[in-house]
């Protein structure tokens, strides 16, 4: 059995990361020369960490258990081998790390590179928490435009890709009509966040004409899917809208199929508040069973304002 064991990089990282999440004790893997990152393990107790390298020795492993609150705690524990030692307390100089006058170089030594260590950690450590941030932020993004939860699988991998844009495809069928939508996703240029900015929808009506449009999104707010279909089937959508000084207003919203812009969308017509169009004067124009309940009546005109078509 060897006793000299030089230790790998990837091995400090993980004693940091260990000791972040409350680990100090680890089992190695003490019949090895080289210690890699597969030959170390890290447990809260001493009892899990010698119930470990009991349950593990065989005879090409034998694991010793080491308790340590720093990377110099390891590095002071772990031998490097009697033969060496010995010449290092004959000769200190005999390593370029010691001197005549005591260890303090190397203790400066040590310290930096656990404090380099534990900065890579921590710096990781928020880019890992900024991600959950953004894949959460994005998936809410998602399921309140109204495009559902299928969708999060294949999100959670592309954002692990790292690409500077991605698309992700929704198709449904709405009263018999197939509706798809391609939802376009764009990296920042100055961040790691990524921004659902807009998505292209089609709705193939019954006489087989599609029509198409791309909607826009401000700040994860916009046009949601029901709304896209009930647009694209021909109907308007009353929506909060806001200038381009910020100011918010109302107003019904209506695509124009005789008039494109230059980007090839649909002009979208506006009728605001001032146009003059009630909608609850409208209904009660007709004997509808609803507005006589105060909660169905409500129910019946935020339906009605989102375009949708009543049974």
């Amino acid at each position: 059995m060897t006793t000299e064991h030089p230790i790998a990089d990837e091995v400090l990282d993980l004693v940091s990361i260990a000791l972040a999440k409350g680990e100090n004790y680890m089992a190695y893997n003490n019949s090895l020369y080289f210690i890699d990152k597969a030959d170390v393990h890290f447990f809260r107790t001493k009892e899990e960490a010698v119930d470990f390298a009991e349950s593990n020795l065989s005879d090409r492993d034998r694991f010793s258990v080491l308790h340590f609150n720093s990377v110099k705690d390891i590095l002071n524990q772990i031998p490097y081998g009697d033969q060496h030692q010995r010449q290092l307390n004959i000769d200190p100089d005999a390593n370029g790390l010691y001197n005549k006058d005591g260890n303090d170089f190397t203790d400066a030594l040590i310290d930096h590179f656990e404090s380099q260590q534990l900065s890579l950690f921590n710096k990781q450590l928020k880019t890992d928490v900024m991600n959950n941030e953004n894949l959460q932020y994005l998936k809410d993004n998602i399921k309140y435009m109204g495009f559902g939860e299928n969708m999060y699988r294949e999100l959670e991998r592309n954002l692990g890709e790292g690409k500077a844009e991605f698309q992700l495809h929704f198709a449904a069928e709405i009263n018999k009509k197939p509706f798809e939508a391609t939802l376009n996703f764009r990296k920042s240029d100055s961040t790691d966040m990524y921004f659902f900015n807009n998505y292209n929808a089609s709705l193939e009506k019954n006489n087989g004409e599609k029509n198409e449009q791309t909607f826009y999104l401000n700040k994860g707010k916009g046009v949601t899917a029901k709304e896209a279909y009930n647009l694209l089937d021909g109907r308007a959508v009353h929506k909060d809208l806001t200038t381009k000084e910020g100011q918010p207003y109302k107003a019904w919203i209506q695509l124009d199929f005789e008039n494109k812009d230059k980007n090839n969308n649909f002009e979208v017509k506006q009728f605001h508040e001032n146009y003059g169009y009630d909608l609850k004067a409208a209904v009660e124009k007709f004997a509808v069973a609803e507005l006589n309940d105060p909660e169905k009546a409500k129910a019946l005109m935020q339906s009605l304002e989102k375009g949708n078509v009543q049974s």
